[in-house]
């Protein structure tokens, strides 16, 4: 049966016709092409004769003998049990939309869709201890999508680009899993199904996502931050970008009281190391949740801060939301006042890293009242203390009691503890940073990296340090800050000398320094060194600010990958170990052991070695065994 049907979508006509077991849709503004094939259950998105999606509707297609209805700007597709709604969401000349939906479905439902990566490069996705890049490389086996403390997976914003300019963002409400390069190589597959950590007390679910297209992968990414992703409000302070921050974390894990801390600030001023603020970290409070210092270690905390200001330091106090059930009268208190997460029997039991099992609550954001009776204890140690602000750990939804009942939509649970917790603590002033993240690129605060472990390997170890900035920036949060410099030394395995000097060298062109482990622990040069690097560092932060300005301003990204000045360079989307600032500078870091050479690949245009101003080099080049001593940070700076 032959039938023709016309779509008007933004005011311009949209086609859709039918060839018998056939459909093609036309964007007539963008010369996107939509085909579903005769089987009814692979479509194929076209813009002009590019392919730059391929979908096979998995276990839901409609089958060849499918029946499509018109409706307004789409059509609906029913067939084979399915029902599937095709819409035309947006029909412009530089960018097409095309949404995807199966709504209704019934609990017991397992739907998927899988999506064939066609040998393109891919990026944003989840942050991961494997942050390999680009993301196709990643694997993942019905893994449930959302920020866990599990695989580092603090930020997993549903947003995923190629290289042929094209994304995929799934909506909230979907109980999203994830199936990457398992069986068949090559397919990132979404699974749609109502079971944990989802919340299993609706009856019905929905299976949404959104097709994006533009001309390259820079562009549908502008787009993405536009129109679904969003941009910060305003930006961290900039002392805490020009200066180090000094934590007392990895260097002194829980062994820390008014003597330790004192003697840390006294040697960073005797090595004349400038500061952003003094971090005090972990082991502060009477007992977890408590919010109140321990006066065995700290008989006045007032008096702390206050010779700690003396000595010319902000200061901000590392906070979570966990409240242990010893931390008494605390934790009763909480319980009572209903204001930590349940589940549907009351049971607020959970666990933490720093509690044994069962015994933690997790503060319960999504509740107004509680979120403000926290920022109220928050506030009471700011003005008690002459602290300036905080550091916020954890948030991830994987640290609730399982099957927690949240306050707000259903089909958003378990996202909304993340969202609710980010946003609370976001308040407290331009000194923040959180380390979790769910559709909150809008704060104007640091999104800190989860903790990397003071290793070479991919293990979250060293070159992800490059990767997982890649990663944040390229799914909306411009705003990163690195963790500790060297690492955080875990299982007694401080990072050595090379490690310390090389971590320092990769965070100099992005926005924040960290130290914890100290120069003055290894020797004379890598004190002097170390100086030399906060300096380049410093030298550069009016470029930062520039791209923070920028990123509210416009959305852009503070540091891309070095495809962003050229997004059909292919050699150059493949490039892990590099990064920009804005786009006129690259680093190129050595992230190996051992290592005292490296290549280096630059693309279009015309780069200064900042090294040795007397080189210059014309892009896409490959630099073979470019000089890098420990002693050298390469960079290179694109010439007008």
């Amino acid at each position: 049966m032959w039938k023709l049907l016309v779509l008007i979508v933004c005011g311009s006509s949209l086609v859709a016709t039918i060839y018998a077991e056939k459909l093609e849709l036309k964007f007539e503004e963008s010369k996107v092409v939509v085909q579903l094939d005769e089987s009814g259950s692979n479509f194929v998105v076209k813009n002009g004769d590019k392919t730059v999606q391929k979908i096979f509707l998995g276990n839901n297609g409609v089958g060849s003998a499918y029946k499509a209805t018109e409706i307004a700007h789409g059509y609906v597709l029913e067939g084979n049990n399915a029902k599937i709604e095709i819409k035309a969401e947006v029909n412009e000349k530089d960018y097409s939309v095309l949404s995807v939906s199966r709504k209704n479905l019934a609990k017991e439902q397992r739907i998927y869709d899988c999506v064939d990566l066609m040998n393109a490069n891919w990026f944003g996705g989840p942050q991961q201890k494997y942050q390999y890049w680009p993301i196709q490389k990643l694997q993942f086996n019905n893994y449930s999508y959302v920020s866990k403390e599990a695989d580092n997976c603090a930020v997993a914003e549903r947003y995923w680009f190629n290289s042929l300019g094209s994304y995929i963002y799934v909506s909230d409400e979907t109980p999203l899993f994830l199936d990457q390069n398992v069986g068949e190589p090559g397919f990132l597959c979404f699974s749609a199904q109502l079971v944990p950590p989802y919340n299993v007390h609706v009856d019905t679910f929905e299976f949404v996502y959104k097709v994006g297209v533009a001309s390259n992968a820079r562009t549908i990414h502008m787009k993405a931050v536009e129109r679904v992703l969003g941009k910060p409000t305003g930006h961290p302070n900039e002392k805490m970008v020009r200066y180090p921050i000094w934590s007392t974390w990895a260097r002194y894990k829980r062994d820390i009281d008014h003597k330790v801390v004192l003697e840390f600030a006294d040697e960073i001023n005797k090595y004349k190391f400038k500061n952003s603020q003094y971090e005090l970290d972990d082991d502060w409070e009477i007992c977890y949740g408590a919010l109140e210092f321990r006066a065995s270690k700290f008989p006045n905390i007032a008096d702390t801060i206050r010779e700690l200001k003396a000595r010319n330091f902000n200061v901000t106090l590392w906070i979570h939301p966990f409240i242990n059930e010893v931390c008494e009268p605390y934790f009763t208190d909480a319980k009572r006042k209903g204001y930590l997460v349940a589940d549907p029997n009351g049971n607020t039991k959970t666990q933490w890293w720093n509690s044994v099992k069962n015994d933690a609550g997790y503060v319960d954001f999504s509740k107004p009242e509680a979120a403000e009776w926290f920022s109220q204890r928050l506030r009471k140690i700011l003005t008690g203390t002459g602290i300036d602000s905080f550091k916020f750990d954890a948030g991830e939804a994987s640290w609730s009691p399982p099957d927690p009942v949240q306050n707000g939509p259903k089909n958003l649970h378990p996202h909304i503890i993340i969202t609710d917790y980010i946003r609370t603590v976001g308040k407290f002033g331009d000194l923040v940073e959180v380390r979790s993240a769910f559709k909150t690129q809008d704060l104007p605060i640091f999104l800190r990296m989860i903790d990397k472990d003071s290793e070479w390997h991919w293990n979250n170890g060293l070159p992800t340090l490059v990767t997982t900035l890649l990663q944040l920036n390229m799914v909306g949060y411009p705003l990163v800050l690195p963790d500790m410099i060297g690492g955080n030394g875990y299982n007694d395995h401080p990072p050595n000398k090379e490690m310390f000097i090389r971590w320092l060298q990769a965070n100099v062109f992005m926005p924040s320094l960290q130290f914890s482990y100290v120069p003055w622990d290894y020797d004379n040069e890598t004190i002097e060194l170390s100086r030399k690097f906060c300096d380049l560092h410093d030298q550069y932060t009016n470029v930062i600010m520039e791209r923070f300005k920028l990123a509210v301003s416009k959305g852009d990204p503070v540091n891309p990958p070095i495809w962003w000045i050229d997004p059909e360079d292919v050699t150059a989307q493949r490039v892990y170990d590099e990064f920009l600032l804005g786009e006129d500078i690259l680093a190129a870091p050595v992230l190996t052991e051992n290592t005292v050479a490296r290549d280096i690949y630059l693309p279009k245009g015309q780069w200064k070695d900042g090294n040795d101003q007397s080189k210059t080099y014309i892009g896409p080049i490959l630099i073979k065994n470019h000089p890098a001593p420990l002693s050298v940070l390469p960079y290179f700076i694109r010439q007008p």
